[in-house]
């Protein structure tokens, strides 16, 4: 028990008497006791946070007889992860053996709520239902993978696919720097 005591003073010279002051003493065991059972309480009624998890629909292994989806280069807008916390983006489909269509504009943006944000709210008001194309250079960072995840779910992209880079968007990149 916890007790606090105070020094009885009689005053000491003369003058008027005081009263004796008695010891006082404070059972703090309560106290404790209804802290202790407040703590517990709130640990077992509390709910922990869920982990947000983002579905992602992998494809089926592909076999030699199923041919790759084509897409409308209308529809279409590529996104490239590259060094230095940079995405490339272009609209329409970079196709190099064909000779009748130019090559696409290049553009540059980072992963603000003013970049590649913007850009996909955009793109979505002129295209209803785009396709996006994201790929991620060697030289892109595991952050950028997930950021730009999380900025389809955002902007409510509905398809969207993680594909391996091709050379010739690596040289768009390279041709775009110079």
């Amino acid at each position: 028990m916890a007790e606090i005591q105070g020094k009885a003073d009689s005053g000491g010279k003369g003058g008027k008497k005081r009263a004796k002051k008695m010891s006082t003493k404070i059972d703090m065991t309560p106290m404790v006791d209804l802290a202790f059972l407040l703590l517990t309480f709130f640990m077992l009624t509390t709910t922990f946070a869920k982990p947000n998890v983002m579905q992602l629909t992998m494809p089926v292994k592909k076999t030699d007889d199923v041919e790759d989806t084509k897409i409308k280069a209308s529809q279409a807008m590529t996104i490239i992860l590259g060094k230095d916390n940079k995405a490339y983006y272009y609209f329409g489909l970079n196709t190099p053996n064909d000779k009748t269509v130019a090559k696409p504009e290049l553009k540059v943006t980072n992963f603000s709520a003013n970049g590649i944000r913007q850009v996909l709210l955009d793109r979505q008001r002129q295209k209803p239902e785009p396709i996006i194309l994201i790929k991620a250079t060697e030289d892109a960072k595991y952050k950028n993978m997930v950021d730009i995840l999380d900025e389809m779910n955002i902007t409510n992209q509905k398809k969207y696919a993680l594909v391996k880079v091709p050379k010739d968007d690596l040289d768009l990149i390279k041709d775009s720097a110079l």
